[in-house]
C-alpha cells in the first residue's frame, strides 16, 4: 500500500527516473573495466619497460574514466530532477487532499503534524528516492561484476571477501532492527516540537503580556531534548554500521595483499603485481558497493516512518462527499433539525434529540453556557460535520443530498475564530466572491459597519493586511469577516459569536442593517450577550447539547430559568 501510493508521486518524473539508473549502470560498467586496464598498464607496460603499452592503455583508461564521469553527471542530474519532481508531486497530492478534508478528518491530524509531514517527512522520502535510483542500481551492478572479475583473477583470493559479506550483512541488519523504533518515535516528537513552536509564535503577544517567556523556553527545551534523545537512540546504532563495513574492508585488503604477495613470490596461479592491484581494486569496489547498499538501507529505514505518515495523509478520505447526482439549487433558507444527535471521534454525544424548525428569513439567536455545543449545532447546517443520527434539512432537502459547493455558497458562516489572510482588504473580502466589483465590496462593508474604518486607512480598501490580520483590531477583523460572508449573498447567514469584540453601539447598527437589508436571509446569531440577540424572532437556549428553550425573548424571560439567570446577571452588570 505504501509503495503503491508513493509510486504515484513519480508519475511526473518517469523519464528522469528511467534515465538516471540507466546511466548509472553505464557508469558502473566503465568503472569495472578500470582495474583491468590498470593491470595491463603495470604488467604489459611498467613491468616489461614497454612505454608504448603504457601510453596505449593509459589513453584507454583516460577514455574510460571520461565516459564513466560523463555517465555519472547525466545520472546525477536526472536523479536530482526526478527526486525533486517526486517531492513536488507528493506535496501537491498531500496538500490537495487536505483541502478536501472534512472537519472530522482534520480533527485526526494536528496542524503541526500536517506541517511536519508536508516538509520534514517529504524531504526524508525525497532523499531516499534519490539514493534508491542512484545507489540501489549502481551498487548491485558493481557488486555482481566486481565478484565476476575477481573470480576470473583468483578464485582462491576472491573467497576471502566473499566470506566477509554475510558477516557484514548480519551486523548491518541488526543495527537497522534496533534503530527503526527510535525513528518512529523521533518523527512523533517532530510533531510535538512544531506544535510548541507554532503555539508560541502564534501567541507571542500573549506570552510577552504574561511574561511567560521562561516557561515557553523550558517547554521548548523539554521537547527538543526528547527529540534529541530519540535521534541519538536511532543514530547510535547506524553510526556503528560504517566502522564495521570499513573494518571489514580494510581487513580483507590486508589479508588479500598478504596472500597475493605470497602467490606472486611463489608464482602460484599466475598472480602478477598488476593482477593483484586490480584484485584489490575490485575488493574495494565490492565492499564500497556494500557500503552504498548500507547507506540506502539506512535512508530507507529513516524514511519508512516518514513514508507511513505521508501515505496516511494522502489516503485519508473525506467522510463528507457529494452523492451521485446531487441537488444543485437551494430554493429557500428554511432549516429543519429532526431528532439530530452528534458525537465527535471520542464517541461522546455532544448533541442529543435536537428537533426544531426555522422559517426562511427568520432571525434566530442562540445562547448557552460554554460546552453547550452551540458551534457544533450550526456547523451541521453547512455540513462541516455530518450528523451522527437524525437529519438536517435546508430548503426541505437533506443537506447530505446537496452539492457541497452549492450548499456552502448559500450557507455563509462566520466562524468563531476570525481568520484574515495576507493581502489587501480587497483580496480578503473577495474570498466571499472572487468576481465582486468594488461597488459590491463597499456595499457589503457598509452592511458590516466596516466601511468607515477602512476609509480611515491611507490606502482604503488597498490597505495591506498582515498574515492573520495582526495589524487590525479584533472588532475590525470581525467586521471584515462579516463583510466577506455577505459578499456570497447567502440564503442563510450564521454568525458564531462574531461580534464579541464589537462595541454595543456598532453591534446594534450591524443588527439594524441586517434587519433592513437582509430581510429575506435566514440569520442565526450565536452570542454570549443577550443584548445581541434579544431582538431576534426566536432564541434557542442550549444546555449540555439539548434544547432547553426555543421562544421569543419575552416568553423565555417569563418561562426559562437558564435564560432568566443569564439575563438578570448581565443586566445587573450593566447597571
Amino acid at each position: 500500500m505504501i509503495l503503491k501510493t508513493l509510486k504515484k508521486g513519480a508519475r511526473n518524473a518517469k523519464r528522469s527516473t528511467i534515465i538516471a539508473p540507466l546511466f548509472v549502470s553505464f557508469e558502473a560498467l566503465f568503472e569495472v573495466f578500470i582495474p583491468r586496464i590498470m593491470a595491463l598498464i603495470v604488467d604489459s607496460g611498467i613491468e616489461v619497460n614497454n612505454l608504448a603499452n603504457v601510453y596505449k592503455y593509459g589513453a584507454l583508461m583516460i577514455v574510460t574514466v571520461v565516459l564513466s564521469l560523463t555517465c555519472g553527471i547525466i545520472a546525477s542530474r536526472n536523479a536530482a530532477k526526478a527526486s525533486t519532481t517526486f517531492a513536488k508531486t507528493i506535496r501537491e497530492d498531500m496538500y490537495h487532499n487536505i483541502q478536501n478534508y472534512s472537519f472530522e478528518n482534520i480533527d485526526k491530524f494536528s496542524s503541526a503534524s500536517l506541517v511536519t509531514r508536508l516538509t520534514t517527512d517529504v524531504t526524508n522520502v525525497q532523499n531516499a528516492f534519490h539514493m534508491i535510483i542512484i545507489m540501489l542500481f549502481r551498487a548491485p551492478f558493481m557488486l555482481i561484476f566486481g565478484i565476476i572479475m575477481s573470480f576470473t583473477i583468483s578464485s582462491k583470493l576472491a573467497i576471502v571477501f566473499i566470506c566477509a559479506v554475510p558477516f557484514m550483512l548480519a551486523f548491518f541488519f541488526f543495527f537497522l532492527y534496533k534503530a527503526q523504533p527510535n525513528f518512529v518515535r523521533m518523527f512523533k516528537k517532530y510533531d510535538e516540537l512544531n506544535s510548541v513552536v507554532q503555539e508560541n509564535v502564534g501567541g507571542i503577544r500573549t506570552v510577552k503580556s504574561y511574561v511567560r517567556e521562561e516557561h515557553q523556553n523550558k517547554k521548548f527545551q523539554k521537547t527538543a531534548k526528547e527529540l534529541y534523545q530519540y535521534s541519538i537512540g536511532a543514530e547510535k546504532y547506524l553510526a556503528l554500521a560504517n566502522p564495521v563495513v570499513r573494518f571489514t574492508m580494510y581487513a580483507c585488503i590486508v589479508l588479500i595483499s598478504w596472500l597475493g604477495a605470497k602467490m606472486i613470490i611463489t608464482g602460484e596461479g599466475g598472480m602478477t603485481t598488476g593482477t593483484l592491484m586490480s584484485l584489490i581494486a575490485y575488493v574495494t569496489q565490492i565492499l564500497m558497493s556494500l557500503m552504498m547498499v548500507s547507506m540506502v538501507t539506512i535512508m530507507i529505514t529513516m524514511s519508512k516512518a516518514s513514508a507511513n505518515r505521508i501515505v496516511e495523509v494522502i489516503n485519508e478520505k473525506s467522510n463528507i462527499v457529494n452523492k451521485e447526482n446531487p441537488v444543485t439549487k437551494l430554493k429557500s433558507g428554511s432549516i429543519d433539525f429532526k431528532d439530530v444527535s452528534f458525537c465527535y471521534l471520542n464517541d461522546k454525544k455532544v448533541l442529543e434529540d435536537i428537533s426544531l424548525h426555522i422559517d426562511s428569513g427568520e432571525t434566530i439567536g442562540i445562547i448557552g453556557g460554554t460546552g453547550s455545543s452551540k458551534t457544533t449545532l450550526v456547523q451541521l447546517i453547512s455540513r462541516l460535520y455530518d450528523v451522527s443520527g437524525g437529519m438536517v434539512s435546508v430548503g426541505d432537502v437533506d443537506v447530505r443530498d446537496y452539492d457541497l459547493d452549492t450548499l456552502r455558497n448559500n450557507v455563509s458562516v462566520v466562524l468563531q475564530k476570525n481568520i484574515l489572510f495576507s493581502g489587501t482588504i480587497k483580496d480578503n473580502l473577495r474570498w466571499g466572491n472572487e468576481q465582486a466589483t468594488d461597488e459590491e465590496l463597499i456595499e457589503a462593508a457598509k452592511k458590516a459597519q466596516a466601511h468607515d474604518f477602512i476609509m480611515n486607512f491611507p490606502l482604503g480598501y488597498d490597505t495591506k493586511i498582515e498574515q492573520g490580520g495582526v495589524n487590525v483590531s479584533g472588532g475590525q477583523k470581525q467586521r471584515l469577516c462579516i463583510a466577506r460572508a455577505l459578499l456570497k449573498k447567502p440564503k442563510i447567514l450564521i454568525l458564531d459569536d462574531s461580534t464579541s469584540a464589537v462595541d454595543v453601539h456598532t453591534d446594534a447598527k450591524i443588527r439594524e442593517s441586517f434587519k433592513k437589508d437582509l430581510a429575506d436571509v435566514t440569520k442565526i446569531i450565536i452570542a454570549q450577550k443577550i443584548l445581541s440577540i434579544k431582538d431576534s424572532d426566536r432564541i434557542l437556549v442550549l444546555d449540555n447539547g439539548k434544547i432547553n428553550g426555543f421562544d421569543t425573548h419575552e416568553n423565555l424571560l417569563k418561562n426559562n430559568e437558564i435564560y432568566q439567570d443569564v439575563y438578570y446577571t448581565q443586566m445587573k452588570g450593566e447597571e
